[in-house]
C-alpha cells in the first residue's frame, strides 16, 4: 500500500470510539486534537504566504462517512442508510475523483474503520448479535469492490503481512485469530479466552500479544505464530488483579490497590524495577523516556531502565515523540488545545506551536494543523517538531473547517449540503 494512513479519521458528529489525542500504539483513528496558532503569529505568517488557489474535487457523502486514500484511490465508506440498513463503500480515482466502483457492505453493522493490505480493503464495524455487541471485519477486492470474506473481530496488520483479528471482550469471551488477507485462511487461533488482551504495535505491525488472565498467569505470545514466549504470575501477594501496559520492550504490571508498578522485560518477563505509590492512569512511549500520566493529573518522565523520575509536570496533558523531541499539549486550556515542544530528557520547553486541529499523515509522517482563517476558509500549517516551528503551507478558501487529513489531502465539508471538498495539500 502506498501512502499509509494513521488513524483514518471520521466525518462524524456523534461520539465514537477512540477519541484522540492519545498517540497511537498500533493503528487507529487520526491523531486528532483541536489547536490554533497565536493570532498575531498566524496573521504574520499568513500574510507572508501566497498559496496556490486550486479547485477542490467535489464528493457526495453523508455525515458519519469514513474516508481513506490508498495510492491512487480515495475510499469513501458511508454509514448504514436508515431505510436499507446497509452501508456502502465507494472508490474514486485520484486526482480527478472519477468513480471506480461502489459496493454494499454485508450484515447490519455500524462500520467505523478501514485498512488496506495486499490488494484487499478491510472494513470494520460493530454488529449486534444474540449475545450482545461484537465487532466484524469484511474484506473486499481493492480493484473491483468484490466481496472476499468476513470474520468476527477488529483487524490489525501483523509484521509478516498477515492480519490479527480480535473479537469479544467485556461480556463476551475473547478470541484471537491470525489470518491471511487474501482469503481469510486461519494461521493460528485461540478461542474462549477469559483474559484481557493487549498487543504491541510497531511501525511494521503487531508483533506481540499479551494475555492477562483474571485468575492466572500472564502470557506473552508471538503474534506471528501464536507461540508462548513467556508465562508468569505477576499478581501481588494478596492475589488481587493487575492492569497491564506495554511500551517498547517493557511490560508494566500495575497494582492499582497499592499504587505499585513493576516493570518486566517483555519477552522473558524478567523484573526490571519497581515503583511504589505511583497511581497510573496510562503510560506513553516518549522516546528516550517513559511517560506516565498519574492519578493527580501529573505527567512524569521515567528512565525506562531504572524507573527513576527524570522530570515531572502538571502543565502537560499528553506527550509523544517525534523528530527526536517531544510534543506535548497544554492542560486546562478549554476546548482548544495548545501544543508545546519539549526536550525529552529534561522536560524543558523549547517552543510554543500555538493551537491547531492536528492530524498526522502516516506513521511518522507530516503533522498538519488547520484553523479557520480570519478572512474565511481554512489555514493549513505543518508543525515541524525537530525545528520547533510552524510552516504555513496553504489556505483553502472555501473549506468550512470540518476536515480530516488523509495522506496528502484534506477533506472538508462544503457549503453544499451532503457534499465534501477534497484538497490536495501543497508540499
Amino acid at each position: 500500500m502506498s501512502g499509509s494512513v494513521i488513524d483514518l479519521g471520521e466525518l462524524r458528529y456523534d461520539p465514537d470510539p477512540e477519541p484522540m489525542p492519545r498517540p497511537p500504539r498500533a493503528h487507529g483513528r487520526p491523531l486528532r486534537c483541536a489547536l490554533v496558532l497565536l493570532l498575531a503569529l498566524v496573521t504574520l505568517a499568513a500574510a507572508a504566504v501566497s498559496p496556490p488557489r486550486r479547485a477542490p474535487v467535489m464528493l457526495p457523502a453523508r455525515l458519519g462517512s469514513d474516508v481513506m486514500v490508498d495510492g491512487d484511490l480515495l475510499l469513501l465508506m458511508e454509514p448504514s442508510d436508515t431505510s436499507t440498513r446497509q452501508a456502502r463503500l465507494s472508490a474514486y480515482r485520484l486526482p480527478g475523483g472519477e468513480p471506480v466502483w461502489q459496493a454494499p457492505l454485508p450484515a447490519e453493522a455500524r462500520y467505523w474503520g478501514m485498512t488496506s493490505l495486499a490488494g484487499v480493503l478491510l472494513a470494520t464495524g460493530y454488529e449486534i448479535g444474540p449475545e450482545g455487541r461484537d465487532t466484524l471485519t469484511v474484506a473486499l477486492d481493492r480493484a473491483t469492490g468484490a466481496y472476499r470474506w468476513q470474520q468476527p473481530g477488529t483487524v490489525s496488520k501483523l509484521t509478516d503481512g498477515n492480519l490479527l483479528l480480535r473479537s469479544g471482550g467485556e461480556a463476551l469471551p475473547s478470541s484471537l485469530r491470525a489470518v491471511d488477507p487474501c482469503c481469510g485462511t486461519v494461521r493460528w487461533q485461540l478461542s474462549g479466552i477469559s483474559a484481557d488482551v493487549t498487543v504491541r504495535g510497531t511501525e511494521l505491525g503487531v508483533d506481540r500479544v499479551v494475555l492477562n488472565q483474571l485468575d492466572g498467569p500472564v502470557e506473552v505470545r508471538d503474534a506471528i505464530t501464536g507461540a508462548v514466549l513467556a508465562r508468569a504470575d505477576l499478581r501481588p501477594p494478596d492475589g488481587g488483579p493487575i492492569g497491564l501496559d506495554l511500551t517498547k520492550d517493557l511490560l508494566l504490571a500495575i497494582d492499582r490497590g497499592s499504587g505499585t508498578v513493576t516493570a518486566y522485560g517483555l519477552d522473558q518477563l524478567a523484573p526490571r524495577w519497581t515503583r511504589a505509590r505511583l497511581h497510573v492512569d496510562f503510560t506513553l512511549d516518549c522516546g528516550p523516556v517513559l511517560c506516565v500520566r498519574t492519578g493527580n493529573n501529573e505527567l512524569q518522565a521515567l528512565d525506562p531502565a531504572t524507573g527513576e523520575v527524570r522530570w515531572r509536570s502538571t502543565q502537560w496533558g499528553w506527550a509523544w515523540p517525534t523528530g527526536g523531541r517531544l510534543m506535548a499539549n497544554l492542560s486546562g486550556v478549554g476546548p482548544l488545545e495548545q501544543y508545546i515542544v519539549l526536550d525529552a530528557l529534561t522536560g524543558r520547553q523549547l517552543a510554543d506551536l500555538g493551537r491547531w486541529e492536528l492530524f498526522q499523515l502516516g506513521v511518522g509522517g507530516r503533522l498538519v494543523g488547520i484553523r479557520r482563517h480570519p478572512d474565511g476558509g481554512v489555514l493549513v500549517g505543518e508543525l515541524d517538531i525537530a525545528a520547533a516551528k510552524v510552516r504555513i503551507v496553504d489556505v483553502l478558501p472555501d473549506a468550512t473547517g470540518d476536515c480530516q487529513a488523509i495522506t496528502g489531502y484534506l477533506m472538508c465539508s462544503a457549503t453544499t449540503a451532503g457534499s465534501y471538498q477534497l484538497w490536495k495539500l501543497a508540499d
